[in-house]
């Protein structure tokens, strides 16, 4: 059993949380872009409230443990590895309650390269508990607008997990895919569940659009965030997202794993 103390430890020694990659300027960027209410940075939430830069800060400083200081603008940013902890046994206990009661779940990725095996290991444990994963929309297009143009991608699932690849790239079961902002794929997925009465999920579980779309169709949803991810913590402000992990979510794919054991711990799942 992985301690908290040993956990936070290694949040530390992998720059998941403490002095992370992601960059103030970054993070900055994003801010000010979410203030704009540009679609790339809400990312399928649409804020009840105005947001300004500062307000993005101060939140931002309150969620992760950024600098809540406006005039500090280089450098990299820093996440309070004590936020970390807590906001993931809040998302091990979300995790417990819906397998305690064998509900339908959705698990979507937008960082397949760095957190397919940490989704796909929840996967697994929620199906041996008793849910229902969903996988609906497979194969379906999805049409993205990305800085290179509208391009059209392929939706997939790996191990239950949804994720997007290019198209004529094959389902494999490895980690391929697209790295991807948009709620679009989650949107596709939803509409196909209702169309085809397969079920509506009881939780979406994920990250970037995954999230953000999901919870502001009005489906409860949980993930992981980046301090250049404002979004996600913005709809846990307004009570569109129900929980909010701030982690550098683009190291290494094994670094995850110690999260994985220690979220399926705290929620009483085995891997």
């Amino acid at each position: 059993m992985l301690s908290t103390g040993a956990l936070r430890a290694h949040l530390l020694a992998a720059r998941l949380a403490g002095t992370v990659a992601t960059s103030r300027e970054e993070s900055l960027r994003s801010y000010r872009l979410f203030a704009a209410r540009d679609p790339r940075v809400l990312i399928g939430l649409d804020p009840e409230w105005a947001w300004e830069q500062r307000d993005l800060i101060a939140l931002m400083a309150d969620k992760c443990g950024v600098s809540d200081d406006p005039g500090h603008t280089t450098g990299h940013d820093v996440i309070d590895p004590d936020r970390t902890l807590a906001a993931l046994d809040a998302f091990a206990a979300r995790l417990a309650a819906v397998a305690e009661r064998g509900a339908t779940v959705l698990l979507g990725t937008g960082h397949p390269h760095r957190l397919l095996g940490f989704y796909a290991a929840l996967a697994d444990a929620l199906s041996a508990a008793g849910c229902t994963v969903l996988t609906p929309a497979q194969g379906h297009c999805v049409d993205i607008t990305t800085r290179f143009g509208l391009r059209t991608y392929n939706l997939d699932y790996v191990r239950g997990v949804a994720l997007v690849r290019e198209p004529g790239e094959l389902s494999s079961g490895c980690a391929t895919g697209v790295h991807t902002h948009s709620p679009l794929p989650v949107r596709t997925v939803l509409a196909a569940a209702a169309e085809r009465g397969t079920g509506l999920p009881e939780l979406v579980i994920g990250d970037h659009g995954w999230v953000c779309g999901a919870g502001q169709l009005g489906f409860e949803a949980i993930g992981l965030a980046d301090t250049d991810d404002p979004a996600l913590f913005v709809g846990e402000a307004e009570g569109v997202v129900s929980v909010v992990v701030p982690l550098d979510d683009a190291v290494r794919s094994d670094y995850y794993r110690p999260l994985t054991r220690y979220v399926l711990n705290r929620a009483c799942l085995s891997q």
